[in-house]
């Protein structure tokens, strides 16, 4: 009796030896092995969406969310190009995935054939590898490497292209436990003399600034990173990406630098003597103008993982090669073990310094009983939820209120798409935070042009019960665009209003889920409460709020940290 199992068998066997609980996908013609292979097995859970674009999205904000490598299945052709930008969006956020997309049979490859598109050309410059599988009896060895590499180093998607007959085909299943690869090294422990020279350098500083991103998070090192700040006692800043990774609550936080950053943060950033970068890589909506920048001579400590992505923008003085979780314990070590303590003088005149810049107020906004500010609804949302909450964000005006307004404590509460700009992120986010975390609340703060990209996937929501709370910031434009036409463009807003918006309440009625429009600033709080005690259903809060209202603090395109836009008035 031969002890062979077909390829998709394979698949569905490496993915239980994963640790696989849940696969988000779409069937077609060139996976419908593998899907037949999940028919028979009971080792863990697929979701069917309504769009490729959102396996991937809810696949991407699982792995964000659990730590775990998120998997999604699609199939060839248009299944794979639906699938790209979900793709792009993992990638320029680093979040381990596993795709796993079917390809035509291996002899019609090249021939045009039904459904054939050139799945590695297209996908490789948007994932961390890609595979094209040619025999079966590679192929449990490949779904090993696709693990192992998605979720080490700079994690990233890894996509795995199997043509059907290769899912077809026999082999002896043997999937190995550990992996070695000759090409494939990264480096976990940070230099041990770059460490001390880092060490040295901080505590002689006067004007010290600690500056972290997504790193930290994906790391899992808040806890070391929280350690590290309190004992030093310095400022600390999260972007974007990197809020929760040192708590928002803390005194020692001066909110998000960067393009919507608070001001103290940005002044900070820009005046500081000794900045340390911790997981992050001054990205463009981070440090403004690059010249401007480097205007204020300064020292930079700079730890990564990726080598690629020290001294790509900014100049180091001290860098630090290394998992960013490793790299914190080696620094809180040597900083037990040191004699040399913080300027204590130094530091007070730094912090009065800051305190002085916080004055400004920059989160300020104007009141109303008249209109629903869309400030005061993400602020009612913490309160809500006393600040526990997993948000997801779809991207626009609202996800910058949301990033500004609901303090994070906690790593891994704030999903969004920082990198790529994702638009229609939000709703498939939702589904797979709630997937990964089933008894947590969940809520996504979107806008009306974002929701309606995904908003098919409510009916996957009604299929498998899930009951996140939607919070529309409806505005009836294009926000973030209308706001850069205002400011940019001579207020010429062109294709950015919403003319023809759907009846929200009557649409998410349809899908099966409960629809509310609120249109009073009175109501906002109790409509809130009433959501969030509705545990066992979708809530949709269309929240018609000022329609004229911008983001800011605002740091223009080629302008320099400390060249802010606080208000209207700046215009």
């Amino acid at each position: 009796m031969s002890s062979e199992i077909t390829g998709a068998d394979i698949i569905v066997r490496c993915l239980a030896e994963e640790g696989v609980e849940h696969v988000f996908g779409y069937p077609g013609g060139a996976v419908l092995y593998i899907y037949d292979a999940i028919f028979k097995q009971d080792k863990f859970q697929h979701i069917l969406v309504r769009h490729e674009q959102a396996a991937i999205h809810a696949a991407d904000a699982y792995s964000r969310s659990s730590n775990k490598v998120g998997v999604a299945l699609v199939t060839s052709g248009p299944g794979v190009t639906n699938a790209i930008t979900g793709l792009a969006t993992a990638y320029m956020d680093s979040i381990p995935m596993v795709i796993i997309s079917g390809q035509v049979p291996s002899h019609a490859i090249g021939q045009d054939a039904f459904q054939e598109c050139d799945t590695v050309g297209i996908t490789r410059p948007c994932v961390k590898h890609n595979f094209l599988v040619k025999d079966v009896k590679d192929l449990a060895l490949t779904m090993k490497k696709a693990f192992y590499i998605a979720s080490t180093g700079r994690p990233g998607p890894v996509l795995v292209d199997i043509p059907k007959d290769i899912t077809m085909n026999m082999a002896e299943y043997a999937y190995p436990k550990e992996i070695e690869m000759r090409s494939y090294k990264p480096v976990d422990k940070g230099h041990s003399g770059q460490i001390r020279k880092a060490m040295q350098l901080l505590l002689t500083a006067e004007r010290p600034m600690i500056y972290t991103g997504g790193g930290v998070i994906l790391a899992n090192a808040a806890p070391e990173l929280n350690k590290l700040v309190d004992k030093l006692g310095f400022p600390c800043t999260n972007t974007l990406m990197g809020l929760g990774a040192y708590r928002s609550t803390s005194e020692q936080f001066v909110g998000m630098p960067g393009m919507h950053g608070t001001y103290e943060a940005n002044m900070a950033m820009q005046h500081c003597d000794v900045l340390i970068a911790i997981g992050a890589r001054f990205d463009d909506r981070v440090i403004g103008n690059p010249k401007h920048f480097a205007s204020v001579p300064r020292k930079i400590i700079h730890i990564d993982i990726d080598p690629s992505s020290i001294s790509k923008r900014v100049k180091v003085d001290i860098p630090i090669v290394g998992n960013v979780k490793d790299v914190l314990v080696d620094m809180l070590a040597q900083l037990d073990a040191a004699e040399t303590k913080p300027n204590a003088t130094a530091l007070a005149s730094w912090w009065k310094q800051i305190n002085e810049w916080r004055k400004k107020e920059c989160l300020k906004y104007p009141a109303s009983d008249e209109v629903i500010k869309p400030q005061s609804v993400v602020q009612k949302l913490w309160e809500v939820t006393k600040g526990d909450a997993f948000i997801t964000s779809d991207v626009g005006q609202h996800q910058m209120w949301a990033a500004q307004y609901y303090g994070f404590d906690k790593p891994r509460r704030w999903i969004n798409s920082g990198g790529l700009g994702t638009m229609g992120v939000g709703l498939p986010y939702a589904m797979g935070v709630q997937m990964a975390n089933p008894d947590a609340t969940v809520a996504c703060v979107t806008g009306e042009a974002s929701i309606q990209m995904c908003i098919q996937e409510l009916a996957t929501c009604k299929q498998y019960h899930l009951t996140p709370k939607i919070v529309l910031l409806n505005n009836r434009y294009l926000g973030m665009v209308r706001q850069w036409q205002q400011i940019d463009y001579g207020s010429r807003y062109s294709e950015s209003y919403m003319d023809s918006l759907p009846d929200f309440d009557k649409l998410v009625e349809a899908y099966g889920h409960v629809g509310m429009t609120i249109t009073k600033p009175s109501d906002v709080e109790g409509v809130l409460k009433d959501a969030f005690a509705m545990k066992d259903r979708l809530v949709f809060m269309n929240f018609i709020t000022d329609r004229d209202e911008n983001v800011w603090p605002m740091v223009k395109a080629g302008k320099g940290l400390s060249e802010m836009l606080l208000g209207s008035e700046d215009l």
